[in-house]
C-alpha cells in the first residue's frame, strides 16, 4: 500500500486533519466485501494485560474511517464510502466482542471528523452506527474521542445522543469553544473526558488555570464522572524530556513531552481528588512566571520589523507573465525545463562525515572539502543526465526545516524530540521558544560554490516561513501569524543575498501550506491570508530576473487552489504522482495565473518507476499551461544512487520526448 509493486501503484498518502502526521487513504468501491483481518488491537490488549495493566484499546471509528476514505480507482467520484457502514459495522461488532471476551472495561472509538463542517447526512450516520452497536456495546463502557478543534453545536448535540455510549473526549486546548457547550448541557450519568493537558505541543501546562478550568466542569457533570485527559493522543510530542541532556536548563523548565504530560494529568487528577501536590503547582507557576519575563524570548528589533509588515501586501512589482519573459531571456530554458526538488541520496560515508564534524572530530576546512566533493559528484551527474535547472544535492543538510532552524535565533533543538510522520519515518521538530532572526547567511556559501561548478542555472533552496511553522513546536504566548511573519523576514534577507551572490533560481518550498489550515471553513480565510503573505514576504524584494519556485505536496490542495496561485511565485511544483491527475485543475487554472506549473512526474517514495512514456503520456493533459516543468514529486534524499539516476534519466528523456511532439505539433499548424 505503501510503495506499490509491479502491478499496484502507490496508494495516496494526506496529512492527518491538521497534524504533522500522515496516514494512506483508503481506497473503496461498492462492491467492497470487509472481512476482520488483523486481531492487532485485541492480541495488544492480551500482551499488556499479561503484564498486570489493564488499557483502553483505541479503535478509529466506524464513521470517521469511511468519511477519511476515497473511492478507488476507476470508481464514480460520485460514489460516497459512507454508504459502506452497514457493510463494516459487522467488524467492529467482531473485534468489540474479542475485545469485552478479553477483559476490557472501556473501549475508545476516535471520531475525529465531528469537528468538521458535516451536513445532516453525515451527522445522521453517526447515530446510525451507534444504534446499531449499541447491543455489542453493553457491558463495556464505550468513549467516544474527538480532538483538534470546537465540536460544532449540532454535532455536539449528536455526540451526547449517542446510543451505548459511557463517555465523550474533548480537546479543550484547541476547542475552547467546546467548554461553552457543555456548560449549556451534558448528559446525566455520562462521563466527561476533559482534554486540558495539550497533546499536540511541547509547552509544560498552566496547571492553575486548567485546574480551575476542571473544578468548573465538575460543578456540571459531577466529581465522579469528569476525568482528566490529554487534548489528544501523544503522537504529536516526543517522549520523555528527561533524555534531553544538552538541552538549556532554563528552556528545559518551560517544557513537558508526553511522559511530563502524563504527569500533569495524575496532579491534576488529583488535586481535583483534595490530594494536591503544593510543590508540584508551586514549580510550575515558576516555570511559568520565567517564561513570561525572560529577555530571551523578546527581540525588540524583531517585533518592530514585523509591526511595520501592516498595511502592506508585498506582492513583486510586475505580473508573473511579465517576470517569466524576463527570467526566459536570461535563462534561456527549453520548453518543458527538467530540475528536481533538492536533495539528493546521501551516503553512509556522507553521513560519517556529518557525525565527524558534529562530534568535533573534524575541521571546519575537512569538512568543507568533503562536502564540495559531494556537490560535484551530484552536479556531474545532472549535467551527464542534461537536466536544466540543477540543484547542489544538499549534502550539508540534516533536515529542510533543522538545518534553517539551526542557524535561526530563537529557536532550539533536541537531541531525542522524534515524533512520526508517516511509516518509519521520524522528524525532530524544532522549538520556536523566542522572537525569530537570521543572524548570517545560511545556505549563500554552498550555493555559490555549486554555481561556479556549472554553466547551467543552479537553484538556491531555502524552505518557507510557513514550512518552518507548521513543522516546528511554536511558541503559544503570541499568535501564529506574528511568528510565521518573524521566519518569513529572515528568509526574506537569504533570499536576497542569494540573488546578490548571482543565483537566479530560487526555490522556497512551502510544502506545509496547508497543513494548518484550521478544520472548520469560517476560520479558513484568516489563516490562508497570511500564510500566502507570508509567503509573498520572502521574495517581495527581487528582480523580475530571478525565478522563484516553490513546492506544495502530500496533501488534498483542491480547495486551496486559488491560494497556492496567490502565492505569486513564477513557477509551482505540486506533487500529484500519486493523485491520480486529479490536480490537473491547478494546470490549468495556471494558464489564467500565468505561472509555471510543475507537475511531480514519479513517485520518489514508490519503489515503481515509470517509463518515458508513461511519464510523457500522463503530462499530455497538462500542455495547456504556458510553461510546463518536469520534477520528481519529493526530495531524493531518502532513496538510493542507482535508483535516482535511472529515474532521472527517464524523466529527461520523457521530456525530451515530448518537446519532439511539440515541434511536429507545432509544425503541421503552421504548414
Amino acid at each position: 500500500m505503501a510503495t506499490g509493486n509491479a502491478s499496484v501503484p502507490a496508494m495516496e498518502m494526506a496529512k492527518w486533519f491538521d497534524s504533522s502526521y500522515h496516514y494512506i487513504v483508503p481506497e473503496l468501491a461498492p462492491d467492497v466485501e470487509f472481512s476482520y483481518a488483523s486481531a492487532k488491537a485485541v492480541n495488544e490488549y492480551k500482551e499488556v494485560k499479561k503484564l498486570g495493566v489493564d488499557t483502553v484499546p483505541v479503535l478509529l471509528g466506524p464513521v470517521s474511517y469511511l468519511l477519511l476514505s476515497e473511492p478507488a480507482k476507476g470508481v464514480e467520484k460520485s460514489f460516497s464510502p459512507l454508504s459502506l457502514l452497514h457493510k463494516i459495522l459487522p467488524i467492529y461488532r467482531e473485534v468489540v466482542s474479542e475485545l469485552k471476551a478479553a477483559g476490557a472495561s472501556w473501549i475508545q472509538f476516535d471520531e475525529p471528523t465531528l469537528v468538521l463542517d458535516l451536513d445532516s447526512h453525515r451527522l445522521q450516520a453517526f447515530t446510525e452506527a451507534y444504534s446499531e452497536l449499541e447491543s455489542c456495546l453493553s457491558v463495556v463502557n464505550v468513549l467516544v474521542q474527538t480532538y483538534f478543534a470546537d465540536v460544532p453545536a449540532e454535532a455536539y448535540r449528536v455526540l451526547t445522543s449517542l446510543k451505548g455510549v459511557a463517555g465523550f473526549g474533548f480537546d479543550l486546548v484547541r476547542g475552547t469553544k467546546t467548554l461553552g457547550l457543555i456548560k449549556g448541557g451534558f448528559p446525566k450519568e455520562k462521563y466527561l473526558f476533559a482534554g486540558v493537558v495539550d497533546g499536540r505541543n511541547i509547552w509544560a501546562n498552566d496547571l492553575a488555570q486548567s485546574l480551575g478550568t476542571l473544578r468548573a466542569l465538575e460543578s456540571i457533570v459531577g466529581k465522579d464522572k469528569l476525568v482528566v485527559s490529554t487534548s489528544c493522543s501523544l503522537l504529536h510530542t516526543p517522549v520523555d524530556l528527561f533524555n534531553e541532556t544538552e538541552l538549556d536548563e532554563e528552556i528545559k523548565s518551560w517544557l513537558a513531552f508526553a511522559a511530563q504530560k502524563v504527569v500533569e494529568v495524575n496532579a491534576l487528577a488529583k488535586a481535583l481528588a483534595g490530594k494536591k501536590d503544593e510543590a508540584f503547582f508551586s514549580a510550575n507557576a515558576a516555570s511559568q512566571a520565567s517564561r513570561k519575563s525572560s529577555p530571551r524570548v523578546t527581540n525588540e528589533a524583531v517585533q518592530k520589523a514585523t509591526a511595520a509588515l501592516t498595511g502592506y501586501d508585498h506582492h513583486r512589482a510586475t505580473t508573473v507573465s511579465a517576470r517569466l519573459d524576463a527570467q526566459q531571456k536570461k535563462l534561456n530554458l527549453p520548453v518543458i525545463p527538467t530540475t528536481t526538488i533538492g536533495s539528493f541520496p546521501q551516503s553512509e560515508e556522507l553521513r560519517r562525515v556529518h557525525r565527524g564534524y558534529k562530534d568535533k572530530k573534524m575541521s571546519w576546512e575537512e569538512y568543507v572539502k568533503a562536502i564540495k566533493v559531494e556537490i560535484k559528484k551530484v552536479v556531474k551527474l545532472q549535467e551527464e543526465l542534461d537536466i536544466d535547472v540543477l540543484v547542489h544535492g544538499e549534502p550539508e543538510r540534516n533536515n529542510m526545516v533543522e538545518y534553517f532552524g539551526e542557524q535561526l535565533s530563537g529557536l532550539v533543538f533536541t537531541v531525542n524530540g522524534w515524533v512520526q510522520s508517516y511509516g518509519s519515518r521520524c522528524v525532530k521538530p524544532p522549538i520556536i521558544y523566542g522572537d525569530v532572526s537570521r543572524p548570517k547567511p545560511m545556505t549563500v556559501f554552498w550555493s555559490t560554490m555549486a554555481q561556479s561548478m556549472t554553466a547551467r542555472p543552479m537553484k538556491g533552496m531555502l524552505t518557507g516561513p510557513v514550512t518552518i511553522l507548521n513543522w516546528s513546536f511554536v511558541r503559544n504566548d503570541q499568535p501564529r501569524f506574528e511568528t510565521c511573519y518573524q521566519i518569513a523576514l529572515a528568509i526574506k534577507d537569504e533570499v536576497e543575498d542569494l540573488e546578490k551572490a548571482g543565483i537566479n533560481v530560487i526555490q522556497i518550498d512551502e510544502e506545509a501550506l496547508r497543513e494548518s489550515l484550521p478544520l472548520r471553513k469560517s476560520e479558513q480565510s484568516f489563516y490562508l491570508e497570511w500564510a500566502v503573505h507570508s509567503f509573498r514576504i520572502t521574495n517581495c524584494g527581487v528582480k523580475d530576473t530571478t525565478q522563484i519556485h516553490t513546492h506544495v505536496c502530500y496533501c488534498h490542495i483542491d480547495d486551496i487552489i486559488p491560494s497556492i496561485l496567490d502565492v505569486d511565485a513564477d513557477v509551482i511544483t505540486i506533487e500529484n504522482s500519486r493523485s491520480d491527475e486529479k490536480l490537473l485543475l491547478v494546470s490549468h487554472e495556471g494558464v489564467k495565473y500565468g505561472a509555471g506549473i510543475v507537475p511531480s512526474v514519479y513517485d520518489i517514495h514508490s519503489l515503481i518507476i515509470p517509463s518515458a512514456e508513461e511519464i510523457a503520456d500522463r503530462t499530455i493533459k497538462m500542455l495547456t499551461t504556458n510553461i510546463l516543468w518536469f520534477n520528481p514529486d519529493f526530495v531524493l534524499k531518502t532513496r538510493k544512487h542507482t535508483g535516482v539516476k535511472r529515474a532521472l534519466k527517464i524523466m529527461v528523456v520523457a521530456a525530451k520526448l515530448l518537446r519532439t511532439e511539440l515541434a511536429h505539433a507545432r509544425k503541421e499548424k503552421y504548414e
